[in-house]
């Protein structure tokens, strides 16, 4: 009996039919559209473009939105070939005369000036009040922290710096929750942790709004590294009424003082991975006004191998959640017992680790390396970048659950949903994307069609 080999190509020829290869972003558009990102974008933005002809501002924003999500290149350039390729136009739902070039973009961004940094975190804080009403928090755990985008390759760039990594670049001061960047500052390279004013501004803006616009009466935490250790932060937190948790500094007098606490006050605290010695005391440099509840923890094994003494990374844990407090006697009994316990200080300030994780996402997500010469355009990219890292982190929470990990990485999903093989198909009024029974069955497509439809619109202010 005779086998039969596979079939055998054996022409190459064109075809009329519209096909793409990234048939996964139809998802995307939808959830875009029914979440209504547009309106809250032209709330601000409606006039940066002068002109009406050639692509509309709504275009262009969806366009730019597109291309961070799909994720293929991250040249401008890529506009171009964007222009030519039918089964792209098709999937995003733009008419070919709609379609972006590289040059249309490169004016877009161009059109952007400094002031609109305000524009865009408006923006970014209407997207947390956002996904804040609808998880309904009862503790909003904020981290702050700087970011360095490393451009060290770029022949000229305004505002490129060398940065605390001896790379030069720029290094943004950013506020994270939930893995999503709320709000941020774009600052050239040499900008440290604590430069001028910035800090103070950013908090007594993201308090009043969560106070105002949210719950006037929600537990506000902030966890911060050691580059923020300074009492006029901690005299601020104290001043709105909000907690802290902050990586001290081990001075030498701070030494002294934890080698007279008595071995009968010290502790164990064990996560099943590593083991700490702990003990609490009372952190107060010279000139401050006030000393803060402190921890001081040493860890115990490494990988089951016990740290020899000059090996330990001796850390402190500082904080303003004491009782007495009016950011802990505000909160409900069995939360202000959580609080006052050490080991949720160490299990929480522990989670700084965790907090870079949207650094490392962002990166992938986006680029570190940003394309314009002139500060004003980075800074418009970089914004840009920041909201659609956001609407993507959302799409994967309303869309994704039981179908792809939500905490996958961009590149990640990319591959398992955007790069996704379909066909368009034109008949009667109805355009269709059809795609295999394969792909149908193990993505749940049609349950995904459905939740991306469905998806719950961002509340525009009056």
């Amino acid at each position: 009996m005779q086998e039969t080999g596979p079939c055998k190509i054996h022409k190459l020829e064109v075809t009329d039919d519209t096909l793409t290869s990234r048939g996964g972003l139809a998802f995307f558009v939808k959830y875009l559209e029914a979440i209504g990102i547009v309106g809250l974008l032209l709330h601000k933005f409606a006039g940066i473009k002068k002109s009406i002809k050639g692509v509309s501002v709504q275009n262009l924003f969806l366009q730019m939105l597109y291309f961070f999500f799909d994720g293929t290149s991250r040249h401008l350039s890529y506009f171009d070939e964007l222009q030519r390729e039918e089964g792209y136009q098709a999937v995003v739902e733009m008419p070919a005369k709609q379609m972006a070039s590289s040059h249309a973009m490169k004016r877009f961004f161009r059109a952007f000036a400094i002031f609109h940094a305000g524009a865009f975190r408006w923006v970014l804080k209407e997207l947390f009040l956002w996904r804040l009403q609808r998880e309904k928090m009862r503790v909003v755990m904020l981290t702050l922290d700087t970011m360095v985008m490393d451009n060290d390759e770029a022949l000229q760039r305004e505002g490129c710096d060398p940065t605390y990594k001896k790379v030069k670049g720029f290094q943004p001061l950013q506020l994270i929750w939930e893995g999503k960047i709320v709000d941020a500052i774009f600052r050239r390279g040499k900008r440290h942790s604590n430069y001028g004013r910035d800090v103070e501004k950013m908090i007594r803006g993201i308090v009043s709004l969560i106070r105002t616009r949210y719950d006037a009466s929600v537990a506000i935490i902030v966890r911060l590294d050691a580059g923020f250790f300074d009492e006029k932060n901690f005299a601020l937190f104290d001043d709105l009424g909000i907690g802290f948790l902050a990586t001290g500094k081990v001075y030498d007098a701070i030494k002294e003082k934890v080698q007279g606490i008595p071995k009968k006050k010290w502790k164990e605290y064990d996560n099943e991975r590593q083991a700490w010695s702990y003990a609490r005391f009372s952190y107060q440099c010279e000139s401050w006004k006030k000393a803060y509840r402190a921890l001081y923890t040493r860890p115990q094994y490494e990988d089951q191998q016990r740290l020899l003494e000059f090996a330990r990374p001796d850390n402190i844990i500082l904080t303003n959640l004491v009782s007495g407090e009016p950011v802990l006697e505000r909160m409900p009994r069995k939360l202000r017992e959580y609080w006052e316990d050490d080991t949720t200080l160490i299990f929480h300030h522990h989670q700084r680790g965790a907090d870079e994780l949207p650094h490392r996402g962002l990166k992938e997500f986006g680029s570190e390396q940003l394309p314009f010469k002139r500060f004003a355009a980075n800074q418009a990219y970089y914004y840009l970048m920041l909201v659609s890292f956001f609407l993507f982190e959302s799409f994967k929470e309303d869309n994704l659950k039981d179908i792809l990990p939500i905490h996958s990485y961009a590149t990640t999903l990319r591959r398992k949903l955007v790069d996704l093989a379909a066909k368009v198909v034109r008949t009667g009024h109805e355009v269709i994307l059809k795609v295999t029974q394969a792909a149908m069955d193990s993505l749940q497509l049609r349950i995904l069609w459905r939740r991306c439809q469905n998806a719950a619109p961002i509340p525009l202010p009056t």
